[in-house]
């Protein structure tokens, strides 16, 4: 769409010049007779006045070249006759918009543009036979302020990429911290599961092997069967433990308290209370027991949503509702802080809660709330069974 646009103006700017070039024609043809009229013939000066005119399409092309060319034929024309150049208004214009596009250049093709500007003025108005004194002064120093805008325009432009760039690569960094926040929530995850279903597979081991023990002689096929799925069962836990090492990194402690649940959520409260912020909790419907790792995922997001209370929104207050549902658990986390803001980003903690959700095909959404502050709304199904 830029892209198109810069395009249209482009060509609008050619569609200019040119009528500039069929202006000059014009004035020259209607205003023959003037007494500051050219003394050469309209076969000379309309074609020599609609080239010079005409150089400036070449911008594109030759950045230097077509300004710098339209200052010299314009030189060269005043030798030829004096008043041709200063005679058409539509000259001048090219002047000032040559003057302009050397501003808008390099710095050394710039500064090189102005004295081809300034030379070519002072030229042209030695050359006119009607000049005075002070335009040696004033008409050079017209096409010298064109260049300082010039110079401007090029400065802002300047500016504006760069503060493009500066957004491009904030988008980036913001990207990038973004995967790196998810990959590690689920690593995280791999680390907790792996607790969750180790302790399962252990007892689940446990059991087969007292079973194993207490069966008669006569069961040798059942209890060898029952053999081969004990050893199959510890192998796995080694196996996840070995991943479990893999994942986690340098400097990590081992947990060995049990991981939370919901039911530890008012211990939460008041660590979160203690640090400053007051918390309400409500809970509705009937309180169930729920998978672990649901259980703990749970537990995680209302941590989540307080920790970005704390750390991000400046809230007075928050509280936290729990929705027990047939089929689903529902929870809100909601403060009455500044909301989502350029000065105070979220975090990506919540990047890594989508994750968790998706899991458990859950669904999450966070931000602003209508009535001021910042709400997080995730629902997670039971679809996994109750444990």
């Amino acid at each position: 769409m830029i892209r198109l646009r810069s395009l249209a103006r482009e060509h609008g700017l050619d569609v200019l010049i040119v009528l500039a070039a069929v202006e000059s024609a014009a004035e020259l043809a209607v205003r023959r007779d003037a007494p500051d009229a050219p003394t050469t013939t309209l076969w000379f000066t309309v074609p020599a006045v609609a080239l010079v005119i005409l150089t400036l399409l070449g911008r594109r092309r030759v950045p230097f070249g077509a300004p710098a060319a339209l200052w010299l034929l314009a030189g060269a024309l005043s030798f030829a006759d004096g008043r041709l150049v200063p005679f058409t208004f539509s000259v001048t214009v090219a002047g000032i918009a040559a003057a302009l596009l050397f501003g808008q250049l390099r710095e050394v093709e710039a500064r090189l543009g102005l004295a081809i500007v300034i030379g070519g003025a002072a030229i042209v108005v030695f050359n006119d036979p009607d000049h005075t004194a002070g335009e040696f002064i004033f008409t050079p120093a017209l096409f010298a302020i064109a260049w300082v805008a010039g110079v401007a325009l090029r400065e802002r432009a300047g500016r504006a990429e760069a503060a493009e760039v500066r957004a491009v690569q904030a988008e980036r960094e913001r990207d990038t911290a973004s995967r790196i926040a998810v990959a590690e929530e689920r690593a995280r995850i791999a680390r907790e599961l792996h607790d969750i279903v180790a302790h399962a597979v252990s007892v689940m081991v446990l059991h087969v092997g007292a079973i194993r023990h207490r069966l008669p002689d006569e069961l040798d096929t059942d209890r060898e069967a029952l053999h081969e799925v004990e050893r199959t069962g510890r192998t796995a836990l080694a196996e996840m433990r070995a991943l479990l090492g893999a994942l986690r990194r340098e400097g990590d402690a081992v947990e060995l308290e049990p991981q939370p649940g919901l039911d530890r959520v008012e211990a939460l409260l008041d660590e979160v209370r203690r640090a400053g912020l007051p918390v309400d909790l409500h809970v509705e419907g009937e309180p169930q027991s729920l998978p672990p790792a649901l259980d703990l995922s749970a537990y995680r997001i209302v941590q989540e949503g307080l920790t970005n209370a704390l750390k991000h929104a400046r809230a007075g207050h928050a509280e936290v509702t729990v929705r027990y549902g047939p089929d689903e658990v529902q929870i809100v986390v909601r403060d009455d802080g500044a909301g989502v803001s350029p000065g105070n980003d979220p975090g990506y903690g919540l990047a890594g809660m989508q994750e968790r959700v998706k899991i458990y095909g859950g669904e999450m959404s966070a931000g602003s709330d209508n009535g001021g502050g910042f709400v997080l709304r995730t629902r997670l199904p039971l679809a996994g069974g109750r444990s």
